[in-house]
């Protein structure tokens, strides 16, 4: 309910005006009044009024405090009829208050109430697809029966012992030394006004405040990322003199057990056989988006183990812009067991791989032929106490290391 209608009137329409109706009645009241067409004194002063009150209408944050206090919810500092034109409102300055005042007060507007932040978890396949979760909110609203003002219309007060400010400044002298500090006025209990029992408000007691539960539709809209937010403004608790505060869903991506969100892209670890890797083949994954991707190996196209391939366009969706982010795809390549071919098999394998490179030994350098063996940590590791020595031969013990067994030449 809009407290002051004085604004909209000036530039001729309603409470309820949106924003392209404030701004084309403006134009065209402007036009008529501005001093290039019309320069008397009186289109002057109503030129101005009405420039200020269309400065106020279309800030929405502006507009919002307007509604809810009126004039008396914007300063007087300059702009406009009545000294609206930005925001003001009660209280001394504190310089004052704490060394008796001389300067001018600086106003201060309405607050803004506190924020209500909640993360909302989401799977990276929420966050491709896109997502709604209605949430329930418990918030306390201003009371409808009494409209927030705690009583009867005309039966709340000011309190003039603390100026509806709900706090006083009280000086005491210790001694030598003044002491000033600001307490509860007991006057109205903090309240700042003052209600007649028999006046207060039947539905809050006098609380001018009541619960409410709210549902509001989360909207995850595709592409969004992790920290994200989706805010809800002016949907926090509402408080007499208080602009409402927002209610902010936070976006929690949780870990995917397969991919990796690296920005608009994603990551993913495809294992494939030797024979694939060297001869090609196909491979196959499951995407976020739930559909399967079929994914073919040129043969003849080598892919060694640790190389990364890209699929193009089968990332994230990024928002605003309709396209979507790359697949990028990591392989890891699996090789058969030991002694999976006959030696004639090998042989094959011989005629058809590049061959050996051998290893390039200096013609006069000592040589020890050595034979790799299983590596087992109990056995081998020198730090334990039965791998202690296993390594090298040992003056108390005959005989090798098991392990790597070295001959020379």
């Amino acid at each position: 309910m809009v407290k002051d209608t004085k604004l909209y009137d000036l530039l001729g329409v309603s409470a309820d005006a949106n924003d392209a109706q404030i701004k084309k009645a403006y134009r065209k009241a402007a036009l008529k009044y501005h001093p290039d067409k019309n320069p008397s004194s009186e289109a002057a002063d109503k030129f101005k009024q009405m420039t200020a009150a269309y400065e106020i209408l279309s800030d929405s944050q502006k507009r919002e405090v307007y509604d809810q206090f009126g004039e008396e919810g914007l300063n007087g500092g300059g702009g406009g009829p009545g000294g609206f034109g930005g925001f003001g409102g009660f209280g001394e300055d504190i310089f004052s208050q704490f060394f008796g005042g001389g300067g001018a007060s600086r106003p201060r507007g309405p607050q803004k109430g506190r924020d209500i932040k909640h993360d909302i978890s989401c799977t990276l396949e929420n966050l491709y697809k896109g997502r709604t979760a209605k949430l329930a909110l418990n918030k306390t609203v201003l009371c409808k029966s009494c409209e927030g003002r705690g009583g009867k219309s005309g039966s709340v007060k000011k309190c003039s012992s603390c100026g509806g400010h709900g706090v006083k400044f009280v000086t005491r002298q210790m001694g030598p030394m003044i002491q000033r500090f600001q307490t509860t006025c007991e006057a109205c209990n903090g309240e700042g006004d003052v209600i007649d029992p028999k006046d207060r408000c039947r539905e809050c007691s006098g609380k001018k405040i009541s619960n409410e539960r709210k549902i509001l539709e989360v909207n995850i809209e595709p592409g969004m990322k992790n920290g994200q937010k989706v805010v809800f403004q002016g949907e926090a608790d509402q408080q007499p003199g208080q602009i409402p505060g927002d209610v902010v869903f936070v976006v929690n991506e949780q870990e995917h057990p397969k991919f990796v969100r690296n920005g608009d892209n994603l990551h993913y670890e495809a294992q494939i056989d030797l024979l694939t890797a060297v001869a090609g083949g196909q491979f196959a994954l499951e995407h976020v988006s739930g559909d399967w991707l079929k994914v073919d190996i040129v043969p003849g196209e080598v892919i060694a183990p640790g190389m990364v391939k890209v699929i193009e366009g089968k990332g994230m969706p990024i928002q605003k812009y309709g396209s979507y982010g790359n697949l990028l795809i990591k392989f890891n390549v699996k090789f058969p067991k030991s002694h999976f071919a006959s030696d004639a098999d090998l042989k094959k394998l011989e005629e058809i791989l590049p061959p050996r490179v051998l290893p390039g030994i200096p013609l006069k350098a000592e040589v020890e032929e050595c034979v790799l063996a299983d590596f087992e940590p109990s056995k081998h590791d020198p730090r334990t106490a039965n791998g202690r020595g296993q390594s090298y031969d040992s003056d108390e013990e005959e005989g090798h290391a098991e392990g790597v067994q070295c001959a020379s030449q």
